[in-house]
């Protein structure tokens, strides 16, 4: 049976979606000289990107990125399988900021927990919040997100499928059923 793939959000509900987070963490963080924002390989990192470009369009702040990698803080490398991990970049101490994770799905929490790991190893944030594109539900761990684009209950056996313009060639959200 072939797989079906629903379109949840189109390219412009994307972009809507993302200008909304923007405005969102601009309102949460006070203080947007200590703001910074990380981006979870693969898709938060470019997320990442068009959320700093679009809080520098609203502020006219640049806000410092980085990248971070969780392949090795992972909980649950033998069910996954070991990739080869990218490479983090922090080129910033986080002591006493506000680090916004980015990821494009939050499922069961096993992402986010090791990414909190991987921070500690670069200082002693003031505080750490969690945006995401797609909460999908099914969560195995006491972790939430404070900014979520879109809500999406579903099975455990559908997937979301995230397309973002610097990695895909096009911006949308699938549900992919099979």
């Amino acid at each position: 049976m072939p797989l079906e793939h629903i379109e949840i959000l189109s390219s412009e509900e994307v972009r809507r979606t993302v200008n909304r987070l923007a405005s969102q963490i601009v309102e949460r963080s006070g203080d947007l000289s200590k703001l910074v924002l990380l981006g979870i390989y693969t898709r938060g990192v470019p997320l990442a990107n068009v959320l700093a470009d679009q809080i520098d369009l609203l502020e006219n702040v640049s806000v410092p990125l980085g990248a971070i990698d969780i392949t090795f803080y992972r909980d649950d490398l033998d069910t996954i399988g070991v990739r080869t991990p990218e490479k983090t970049n922090i080129p910033f101490d986080l002591t006493g900021k506000t680090v916004v994770l980015v990821d494009d799905v939050i499922y069961k929490g096993r992402t986010i927990r090791a990414a909190l790991d991987a921070v500690n190893d670069y200082g002693r944030p003031e505080v750490i919040r969690l945006a995401v594109l797609v909460d999908r539900g099914h969560r195995e761990l006491p972790i939430h997100a404070d900014f979520i684009g879109k809500q999406l209950p579903t099975a455990k056996e559908e997937m979301i499928k995230v397309y973002l313009q610097a990695t895909d060639g096009r911006d949308g959200v699938e549900l992919v059923k099979g």
